[in-house]
């Protein structure tokens, strides 16, 4: 049954070699993106306690191969059905997929009893979101890949009870960087990826009176440290060092919880 007041989250891998998270109400689970193997799945899930057939659903953000590679074959191997927007379904990238089921508009649904609602983001993707999670009073948002934030995006995490938030790079070590120039400018433009110092500037412009729970993901592995980006969100929520976590490209993170007060 699900907990209330509760939601809980977990990640098998963050970054640009495959993404993919999970949540929970207790009742219904979901995975948010598929960007490993089905075999990569497979080896990955029981570090978090979970099987595949406990999977209600796969949420997709956009077609980026590092989160939509291994929708298709999961989703039809063991029967998943997916949902995503129109375009992320014209891109193709998932084959045919016999459960699908089309955001339209960003508005919002449920899958059994969790309620779910698509966030436009500016990313150059064909038609992305991120998603926030709602269960009963308690709000828990992935804010993954966009290049910028928004007014209206802020808004929408008013109030946020947990936030799994892009740190993509840090802007001098990006420039600095062996990216070659293109590759550079579409990180750091409007549509790339949010760096640290955006990534503050969202958290500082929240109601974060709520906020318990603050994940870093997406973290380059080039252009980032992860020690680095703990100091800065710890620096800027006044929060001990320990209470930021980061989520990792080869173990992602174990499962951690968010509840109404």
């Amino acid at each position: 049954m699900p907990s209330n007041n509760r939601l809980r989250v977990a990640s098998l891998g963050s970054g640009s070699k495959g993404n993919a998270t999970v949540v929970s109400n207790g009742e219904v689970t979901v995975m948010v993106d598929c960007g490993f193997t089905v075999k990569e799945v497979l080896k990955r899930l029981p570090r978090i306690d979970l099987q595949p057939e406990q999977i209600d659903g796969i949420l997709v953000t956009h077609e980026h191969q590092d989160h939509i590679s291994g929708v298709g074959a999961l989703s039809r191997k063991f029967s998943i059905p997916v949902w995503a927007t129109r375009g992320s379904l014209l891109s193709g990238k998932c084959g045919n997929l016999p459960h699908c089921n089309i955001i339209e508009g960003f508005n919002p649904f449920s899958i059994g009893s969790l309620n779910i609602t698509p966030l436009s983001v500016p990313h150059d993707a064909r038609e992305p979101c991120q998603f926030l999670f709602t269960q009963d009073q308690v709000r828990l948002a992935i804010l993954t890949d966009l290049g910028c934030f928004t007014p209206k995006i802020v808004e929408q995490l008013t109030p946020c009870h947990g936030i799994l938030l892009e740190c993509n790079h840090d802007e001098e070590m990006l420039w600095n960087g062996p990216y070659p120039d293109r590759l550079k400018q579409r990180v750091a433009g409007r549509m790339g990826h949010m760096s640290n110092r955006q990534a503050i500037e969202l958290l500082q412009q929240m109601e974060r009176e709520a906020l318990q729970l603050v994940i870093a993901t997406h973290l380059s592995e080039q252009n980032n440290c992860p020690k680095l980006v703990s100091e800065l969100l710890a620096e800027a929520l006044n929060w001990p060092l320990e209470k930021v976590k980061i989520a990792q490209q080869d173990k992602g993170f174990d499962w951690h919880e968010v509840c109404s007060t």
